[in-house]
C-alpha cells in the first residue's frame, strides 16, 4: 500500500502541472481562447476543455472499474472545442472542482497498485489494465503534454510564454 508521502507527492505534481497550464492562460480573453494560431485545430480554450473532460473521464474509470466499459470515436466529438456557452473563467472554476475531486481520490483510493480495467477504444480495441497509480500518472502526462501545446499556441498568439509569465 502506498504511503501518505507518495499520495501527497502525486497531488502536488498534479497541482503544479495544472498551475503551469493556468499560467499559460493568464490575460487571455475569450476571443483569444478560441483563436487558432498554428496549422493545428487546437486552441487554448479547446485544450482546457479537453483537460477537464480527460481528468473527469479517467477518475470515473478509476472509481467505477467497469470491465465492460467502451469508448467510441464519437465520444470524442467536440473534445478539443470550447463551447459557445463556455468561458475560460467558467472552465477554470470547473477544473478547480475536478482537481479537488482528483486530489481526494488520490488520497483515498484503496490501493495505488490496484489493477483497473481501462475502456476499450478504437485505437486499443483490447482490454488493458493499469494500476491506479499509472492512471493518475496518465492524467499528469495529459496535462503536461497539452501544457506544451498551450505554450506554443500562446507564443504564437501574442508572444507570451509560460516560463516568462511564471517569473513575472
Amino acid at each position: 500500500m502506498a504511503g501518505r508521502q507518495e499520495r501527497d507527492d502525486l497531488v502536488q505534481l498534479l497541482d503544479e502541472q495544472r498551475e503551469m497550464f493556468r499560467i499559460t492562460l493568464r490575460g487571455v480573453g475569450e476571443e483569444q481562447a478560441r483563436q487558432r494560431t498554428t496549422a493545428s485545430e487546437l486552441t487554448l480554450g479547446g485544450l482546457l476543455h479537453h483537460l477537464i473532460r480527460c481528468e473527469k473521464a479517467w477518475t470515473k474509470v478509476l472509481v467505477e472499474r467497469d470491465e465492460t466499459a467502451e469508448q467510441k470515436l464519437e465520444d470524442y466529438e467536440g473534445e478539443y472545442v470550447i463551447g459557445d456557452d463556455e468561458t475560460v473563467a467558467g472552465l477554470l472554476a470547473e477544473w478547480e472542482r475536478v482537481a479537488a475531486n482528483t486530489a481526494e481520490l488520490v488520497r483515498t483510493v484503496d490501493d495505488l497498485d490496484a489493477s483497473i480495467p481501462t475502456p476499450t477504444n478504437p485505437w486499443v480495441p483490447g482490454r488493458v489494465w493499469w494500476s491506479a497509480r499509472f492512471m493518475i500518472l496518465h492524467i499528469l502526462r495529459e496535462i503536461a503534454h497539452h501544457s506544451g501545446h498551450a505554450d506554443i499556441i500562446r507564443e504564437q498568439l501574442d508572444g507570451a510564454n509560460t516560463t516568462a509569465q511564471r517569473a513575472g
